[in-house]
């Protein structure tokens, strides 16, 4: 994989930077800015040299409509921000605007493109249409540098058929992803922990696959856990469950036990009478969780005090640690305490940048939930900015996106 270094001569040319700037909206507001953060290095280095940069993202999923909610001209304002230097915002893609933005740079001056899903071509299934549209983006440019570490994973114009038209580099953001990712799948200190949350099972069956090759314990907690006291056996009320998936779920237990992979599931659960902020709630242990308040039509929405409390203490005598997904509904104070407990288990008041302490939050909800939470992103060993590439790189997947780095 070729990598973008300061030997790479970039001054007075035009560089097209995929970032992956889809960050979170709440009434027109970016709530969290932690991708656009995570993009600047790469952007500031290149400006600095002298690059005419060009910044291609998408968000959300338009459909390949024009959806003015979707528009990214309130990131090109953040991202200005970020930088600490104007950013010029075309209001298409490779358009009339695109082109006269572009043109109008010099050198060390940036731009951002309008939302690369507006265009159907950017993610079609037809190569013919997804190489047209690359074509209109290779136009824009004279190199391309992949820094998007969210969107390798998807074949996709500004992805992959960019990166075949002209010469092509992975970004500091990509290379140090990439670099992290090997350890967590090659080489990981031991003891190895995982952390799985989120709401689906289904959501990681590739990644529970390969991990059971590969860590010593599996702690899962956030709504998919109920599939997994299900499958054991436990009545779970009115929780979240995926019925389609208990017959797989058995399986790994099974497995884990031949494998002597260590699976951890909570002892305890936050109970509610429903999905609500100020909803009255309880927490039960698991082999009672009906026997209480609520009964069969209650919910789960957390891992208990005491789950929390073993699952923070497993974290931190592990020498590798990878967390994916919320514990539970963090959104809601009453229930945030079990994601709170985890991510303070991994920062670096708990050797989270320890020598030799591998920390890595993989992105997606795990990453909202710290911030939100009151973490910085320096309190971890890594923050990972892909939540799905992470997964499906950890599962051993080839990625397109970083394939077509190799040539």
């Amino acid at each position: 994989m070729q990598i973008l270094t300061p030997a790479v001569a970039v001054a007075g040319r035009r560089v097209l930077v995929r970032s992956d700037l889809n960050v979170p909206l709440r009434d027109g507001e970016i709530t969290d800015r932690g991708r656009i953060t995570a993009s600047v290095p790469t952007i500031r280095a290149l400006a600095e040299a002298g690059a005419r940069v060009v910044v291609a993202a998408h968000l959300g999923r338009p459909q390949g409509e024009r959806v003015p909610e979707l528009s990214l001209a309130p990131v090109a304002v953040a991202l200005a921000e970020e930088l600490g230097r104007p950013v010029a915002f075309a209001h298409d893609t490779v358009g009339e605007s695109a082109r006269e933005t572009v043109e109008g740079l010099a050198d060390g001056q940036v731009a951002l493109l309008e939302n690369l899903r507006f265009d159907p071509r950017e993610t079609s299934k037809d190569a013919g249409e997804r190489g047209a549209f690359a074509d209109g983006l290779a136009e824009l440019a004279d190199l391309f540098v992949s820094d998007g570490f969210g969107v390798v994973h998807r074949e996709q114009a500004s992805v992959v058929d960019i990166a075949r038209r002209l010469p092509a580099y992975a970004g500091g953001l990509v290379a140090a992803e990439v670099e992290v990712s090997r350890r967590l799948l090659e080489d990981p200190a031991r003891p190895y922990a995982v952390i799985l949350g989120g709401s689906k099972v289904s959501d990681k069956l590739g990644v529970i696959d390969s991990l059971l090759e590969r860590a010593d314990v599996l702690m899962i907690g956030g709504g998919m856990v109920f599939t997994f006291l299900k499958a054991q056996g436990h009545a779970i009320g009115a929780s979240l469950v995926e019925e389609d998936q208990l017959e797989t779920v058995r399986g790994y237990l099974r497995k884990a036990e031949e494998r002597g992979v260590e699976i951890l599931l909570p002892q305890d659960i936050v109970m509610a009478e429903s999905f609500d902020r100020e909803a009255a709630h309880w927490t039960a242990q698991v082999d009672a969780l009906e026997q209480t308040p609520g009964g069969a039509t209650a919910l789960g929405l957390d891992i208990g005090p005491e789950a929390a409390r073993t699952f923070a203490a497993r974290a931190a005598q592990a020498r590798t640690v990878f967390w994916n997904g919320p514990m539970g509904v963090f959104e809601f104070p009453a229930f945030a305490e079990g994601t709170r407990a985890v991510a303070e288990s991994l920062t670096t008041a708990h050797g989270g940048r320890e020598s030799g302490r591998l920390t890595v939050v993989g992105g997606g909800d795990s990453a909202a939930a710290v911030r939100a939470l009151g973490f910085a992103d320096d309190d971890f060993g890594h923050i990972s900015t892909g939540g799905g590439a992470s997964l499906e790189f950890l599962e051993g997947r080839v990625l397109p996106g970083l394939a077509v780095l190799e040539g």
